[in-house]
């Protein structure tokens, strides 16, 4: 199995990247192949809207990353996606990744989109500073889970597990709640 792991945080160190730590080590444990990728790190240039790709199921601008964590995303079985909250959204580096390889995700079709990711399995992780339960209540860390839920859902993952961790300001470290959490939900996955 090929599991391939979306890190949309920009804190290497951070509750989100230590509660995936937690995922890739369990996932490898279990004879997985692990990818990660991490958003921050890659050099993606902006959507300009132009819709051909949506057309000729290719992007018409020059290639750089975006192309490249497409690939991976096609040849993974499975595939973690996790993002902090911000704005009660995902990160801005992480929806300009989506922005542009959503023709390879999903093919436009004159009725409804067809889902070019169908059938594999999924786990979407955010984190947040708004206090549990406020951060439910109040759509924060939601909000990045739904942004992540729809990607998923016009792609056509199955998504196996969401959890949502708020409090991390007041809270910032690593409890046994979230290790069992990270540890089912990829005993789930694979």
């Amino acid at each position: 199995m090929k599991l391939l792991i979306i890190n949309g945080s920009p804190r290497a160190k951070g509750l989100l990247s230590q509660m995936l730590d937690i995922m890739q080590q369990e996932a490898e444990s279990n004879g997985v192949m692990v990818e990660i990728v991490r958003t921050n790190n890659l050099s993606i240039k902006p959507c300009v809207g132009c819709m051909v790709c949506r057309t000729k199921n290719q992007c018409m601008m020059a290639e750089d990353d975006s192309q490249r964590v497409l690939r991976m995303m096609q040849e993974a079985d499975a595939v973690i996606m996790a993002a902090p909250c911000y704005w009660g959204n995902i990160p801005g580096q992480m929806k300009l990744l989506f922005d542009r390889i959503v023709y390879g995700m999903m093919r436009d079709t004159p009725r409804f989109p067809e889902p070019l990711m169908k059938g594999k399995r999924c786990i979407l992780l955010s984190t947040c500073t708004t206090p549990w339960p406020f951060n439910v209540l109040f759509h924060q860390s939601g909000g990045a889970i739904r942004a992540m839920r729809e990607i998923c859902h016009y792609s056509g993952f199955v998504i196996v597990k969401c959890i949502e961790r708020g409090g991390t300001h007041h809270h910032p470290t690593l409890t046994d709640s979230d290790r069992r959490k990270c540890l089912k939900a990829i005993k789930q996955l694979i």
